[in-house]
């Protein structure tokens, strides 16, 4: 059974894990001597395409999913950085607040 993840709580190198366990799932391959191939159009259904046609389908739907791809990376990378950055700030805030505290202790 497929277990559910939320990519949304994973960092990037756990994006970046996931996404070449998913792409280990993909075998390449070439085909020789066809005209016609079946293709999964993943609704329950396929369709029968010249093996041109095939190419150009997946070209397309490539193209159609990176997009979006694109702009998830682009979030995860801006969240990380944010992280990061206010994690600097909790850092720096309790080094003051330490040194706030041994001065007074000092008095």
């Amino acid at each position: 059974m497929a277990q559910s993840v939320n990519i949304t709580e994973l960092n990037w190198p756990q994006l970046e894990m996931l996404k070449n366990q998913l792409d280990q799932m993909c075998v390449p391959g070439k085909l020789h001597g066809v005209e016609y191939v079946l293709i999964d159009v993943e609704t329950g259904y396929n369709i029968e395409k010249t093996a041109e046609d095939a190419k150009d389908f997946f070209k397309g739907k490539t193209d159609f999913l990176s997009k979006p791809l694109e702009k998830i990376q682009s979030a995860v990378l801006e969240s990380h950085a944010t992280k990061q950055a206010i994690m600097e700030m909790m850092r720096q805030k309790i080094q003051q607040l330490t040194a706030l505290g041994a001065s007074q202790a000092t008095c």
